[in-house]
């Protein structure tokens, strides 16, 4: 590589000299902080065409300038700098990162804008404000980086994430965000074998995100906007080259567990509890949960070269490799990726291409986060291994045979299962961007995009010929699948930019047709005797939308943004298939005013405000509900016609009238910049409302007791702040702290009937649900008893308060308490820069969300001491009430446990090495060490307060990990 940049340096130098003899300007461009030479920077002569970039050493030659000619230099994050050339011809210029975000671009919809000229509520994120660490998907970059935004994820290898802007907006349907890809919206839902849509997407690739929060931002999506939008740009090619390297070690340990009975803590309390079961223990001692977690260890490699394919097109070539090792036994998630952008232009920059095209491999093993349970009942005075077992060599109960009822023991079954998934997935796009010749105000766009995906499962017991020779009582399981995706996208539209006078218009107007397809087939268990295969293939959902946007700026300080789409889709019947969205936006840049346009204190100040109208229409497995379909009995709806037996058919529920689900936003934002803007950040005022909500409701037809319909309203009021402070900037030190606030209030208003809708998740008891849908309240609220107690402040057994007082303890004597959501969400980054070291951490915060503690409410028991004529183990929180069977008060509100929590998702210490091995060509190396969840302050006694839908149930745990790395440029 390096011959080759000596060749091409070469080349170039001995052309220069031969087109021109007249005075060449030369110098070297680098960064004032590090001392680094700039790839890439720009350097024109102010006023001409006159201009070149820097190498990958940041050199630069540039012809015919004469003194007093003035150059101006600029580069991707740092600030502009004019140099006057005097007599001397050979300069040095160094340029300082710029802390200015108001000519930083913004990616949105079919376009982008400046952070100055955003009159929505837009954020954007660009790589050297993700956050760090152990990042394996990409989402987990956003992570507590952008106000109204959560992302929570599990601690299983590779796993997807629930990602909520401003709390979602609905209630049956889809609350995630719809995410676009370089201009590529993706479908949400998964294949098998994969642990997520976006677990295929190296983290590595992505360049920036653009969240857009408000309506007039997302309504140019229109009918899959209402809860946000999240749009991923990936890294492009460069004319300039370069070659980095990362790689990363991880070990993952982890600390916390459910307390449980130790082995001699357990004799004891069956000696005190069921003397007679004393004959049931064993003679070991075992903890199951240090039997069934590991120290995990993980690499992540990343390769990435850029450069000018055959001089003329800008390349970007990266591979990536991640194997990651779960803290349960077996769980492994293994990942290879390949990117490639190309980015060409043609006839003097009036035709630009863009090419992306990506390749994924998934490979995963699947360890069953069910154990966890297993390993909390399973006798802690039994051993993990008996070689005289016939079951693999596994310590089981028995009696003759596996005992058919009992907890089987963990480690064998997770060490003799086999559950894998493979997907391979492609996707990218192809898009032109074409400036008329003779009108070059107006230009043409037209994007291609497709995403493919491919997964299969396979779920292998051990066996061997129909016989058992794992620890299990069925001959065996060997169960298969097969899935696929597709994604097809063409979207064309034109861009119209003039100014007049005083006046700047920017008009885009354009069409976009999308089509998803999705189908498969499942083996079930070949070794069940009544299994039966079954395949699937869903009707194509197809999107067609018209949309438009005009923006007009007068005099860069009154903003005006509208924005248009109608969508139509193959979802819903031919008299609901077609919806109108849009907003309209506006912003007054009151800095730039006279009274405000010399202030030493307020540098930023803009006004926002906007109104939009978007929609929803992803409902989980229903792509068809308004055609009549069939579906055949089961075994017992058969009749016979002749001598031959006929399955019988059942009409399927239908709904004609579905329609789109609506959500109409309102908000008032300031943008603010202070002191040169060394603090800038935003406030937001919000109310979104929720109309005509896809929701899963009863029927008294339709041939079935439920069926999605319009009904119900949901309304939620936010607040969002952000601030972000240069507290030090000087030439060796530089400190950079972020901080976010976000504040949510979300009611039902209205439901189908005004009736109530109970939830069932929770484990345990029988029918049993904790949590409910009510018009006045939050939604999923928990609905339970309210605890009595003896003098002594004892919680007694099934003893509840007759909040109604008629003197019977029914349902109606159940009350609402707190909601899993939580009213107040914090983000704390900080960046820390000294010379060549860098420190920085990422701090999070849950203020008011509540959890239903399931482990204790289905465990803590001493009923469970028995668990089918085995002994069986129990959660020590038993202590704490005493409760004898918990089956009964699975609906008590000591359950629900305030689960507020301040979290260091990460830290990280680095050093760079400026050019250490100049041999070789070494820009730099890097070297750094981290820790990645390092800890956890919350009142919460369960494994973490932070847990999907409210109900911990034994979530899959986050370990904390050791990071060590190096980043190496060439």
């Amino acid at each position: 590589m390096r011959k080759f940049k000596l060749l091409l340096t070469g080349i170039l130098l001995c052309f220069s000299f031969t087109v021109f003899a007249q005075q060449t300007l030369k110098g070297v461009v680098k960064d004032k902080t590090t001392g680094e030479g700039l790839p890439g920077v720009t350097v024109v002569v102010k006023g001409t065409n006159n201009g070149t970039s820097t190498d990958f050493d940041g050199n630069f030659e540039l012809k015919n300038v004469k003194s007093g000619d003035t150059i101006v230099v600029t580069y991707l994050g740092f600030k502009e700098q004019e140099v006057t050339i005097g007599t001397n011809f050979n300069i040095t210029i160094q340029l300082e990162e710029s802390t200015e975000r108001l000519d930083e671009i913004v990616v949105v919809g079919y376009g982008s804008t400046t952070v100055k000229d955003a009159t929505g509520s837009v954020e954007a994120i660009t790589a050297k404000d993700f956050t760090k660490g152990n990042i394996v998907t990409p989402e987990n970059l956003l992570s507590g980086r952008v106000s109204g935004v959560s992302v929570k994820t599990s601690g299983a290898p590779g796993s997807g994430s629930e990602i909520r802007i401003r709390g979602g907006s609905s209630l049956g349907a889809s609350n995630n965000p719809l995410i676009v890809i370089d201009g590529l919206p993706i479908n949400e839902g998964s294949v098998t074998g994969s642990r997520g849509i976006l677990a295929s997407i190296n983290p590595n690739d992505i360049e920036s995100f653009s969240v857009l929060k408000d309506a007039s931002a997302t309504a140019i999506y229109g009918s899959r906007a209402a809860n946000g939008v999240i749009i991923i740009t990936t890294k492009k090619g460069s004319s300039s080259y370069s070659l980095d390297y990362d790689l990363q070690f991880n070990f993952g340990k982890l600390n916390d567990r459910v307390d449980v009975f130790s082995a001699g803590a357990f004799r004891d309390l069956i000696a005190q509890r069921r003397p007679g079961d004393l004959g049931l223990l064993g003679s070991a001692s075992t903890d199951w949960q240090d039997q069934i977690f590991q120290t995990s260890v993980s690499t992540i490699h990343n390769l990435s070269v850029r450069g000018a394919l055959f001089d003329k097109i800008p390349t970007r070539l990266s591979v990536g490799f991640t194997d990651i090792e779960g803290s349960i036994l077996t769980s492994n998630f293994n990942r290879a990726n390949v990117s490639l952008s190309m980015n060409p232009s043609f006839f003097d920059d009036h035709l630009k291409i863009g090419l992306n095209y990506n390749r994924a491999f998934e490979d995963s093993r699947f360890g069953d986060s069910g154990q966890i349970g297993s390993a909390l009942r399973y006798d802690p005075t039994q051993p993990v291994y008996d070689a005289t077992n016939p079951y693999g060599g596994f310590y089981q109960h028995m009696s003759g045979a596996i005992i058919a009822n009992g907890t089987r023991n963990p480690v064998a079954e997770l060490l003799l299962r086999n559950n894998t998934g493979k997907v391979f997935r492609q996707y990218g796009n192809l898009k032109f961007d074409y400036k008329f010749h003779f009108l070059p105000e107006l230009s043409a766009v037209v994007n291609l995009g497709i995403d493919k995906t491919k997964g299969s499962t396979i779920d292998l017991n051990d066996y061997d010929l129909g016989r058992p020779s794992a620890a299990l009582i069925n001959a065996g399981v060997d169960s298969r699948g097969s899935q696929e995706r597709k994604n097809e996208l063409i979207d064309a539209y034109l861009k119209y930019g003039k100014e007049f006078g005083d006046f700047k218009f920017d008009v885009t107007a354009g069409y976009s047709y999308q089509r998803f397809e999705n189908f498969g087939s499942f083996t079930g268990n070949i070794f069940a005797p009544n299994n039966v295969a079954s395949s699937f293939a869903d009707p194509d959902v197809v999107n067609i939308g018209y949309l438009g946007r005009v923006n007009v700026s007068y005099k860069d300080k009154y903003l005006l943004t509208l924005n248009y789409r109608r969508d139509g889709t193959s979802r819903f019947s031919e008299k609901n298939r077609w919806g109108d969205f849009g907003g309209a936006s506006f912003a007054w840049q009151m800095s730039e005013e006279d009274f405000l346009k010399d202030s030493n204190v307020i540098s930023t100040l803009k006004l926002r405000a906007s109104y939009g109208l978007t929609g929803q229409q992803n409902l989980p497995g229903v792509n068809d509900l308004y055609l009549q379909r069939y579906r055949f009995g089961n075994q017992n709806s058969q009749y016979l016609f002749g001598n031959q037996v006929i399955l019988s058919t059942i009409p399927s529920e239908i709904n004609e009238d579905l329609k789109w689900e609506e959500t109409a936003t309102i908000e008032v934002g300031i943008d603010y910049g202070l002191f040169d803007d060394k603090i800038t950040g935003s406030l937001n005022v919000f109310k979104k409302n929720s109309t005509d909500l896809l929701a899963d409701s009863p029927t008294a037809y339709n041939f079935t007791n439920s069926v999605f319909q319009n009904n119900g309203e949901f309304v939620t009021r936010g607040i969002e702040f952000s601030a972000s402070a240069d507290v030090i900037a000087t030439e060796d030190i530089n400190w950079n702290v972020n901080f976010n606030a976000t504040f949510l209030d979300r009611e039902i208003e209205k439901l189908a009937l005004g009736q109530d809708v109970q939830i069932f998740n929770i484990s345990g008891g029988t029918g049993g649900y904790a949590v409910l849908r009510r018009e006045g309240e939050a939604p999923d609220s928990f609905y339970v008893f309210k605890q009595l107690y003896d003098t002594a402040g004892n919680p007694i057994e099934g003893a509840y308060a007759d909040l109604d007082g008629n003197g019977i303890i029914n349902d109606d004597d159940r009350y609402i308490k707190e909601n899993p959501q939580a009213n107040v969400i914090l983000g704390l980054q900080s960046s820390f820069n000294y010379k060549k070291f860098d420190l920085a951490f990422n701090l999070r915060a849950n203020i008011g969300n509540y959890v239903y503690n399931n482990v204790n409410s289905s465990r803590a028991q001493y009923a469970l001491l028995q668990d089918n004529a085995v002994a069986g183990n129990i959660p020590t929180s038993v202590l704490n009430t005493n409760f004898i069977n918990t089956s009964d008060v699975i609906t008590s509100d000591i359950y629900i446990e305030n689960a507020s929590f301040l979290r260091m998702d990460n830290i990280t210490l680095g050093y760079t090495f400026d050019r250490p091995i100049k041999k070789y060509s070494t820009n730099s190396v890097r070297i750094w060490a981290g820790m990645q969840n390092v800890f956890t302050i919350t009142n919460y006694s369960g494994l973490d307060p932070e847990v999907f839908n409210g109900i911990d149930n034994l979530i899959y745990p986050r370990a904390r990990t050791i990071l060590l790395g190096v980043n190496v440029k060439f």
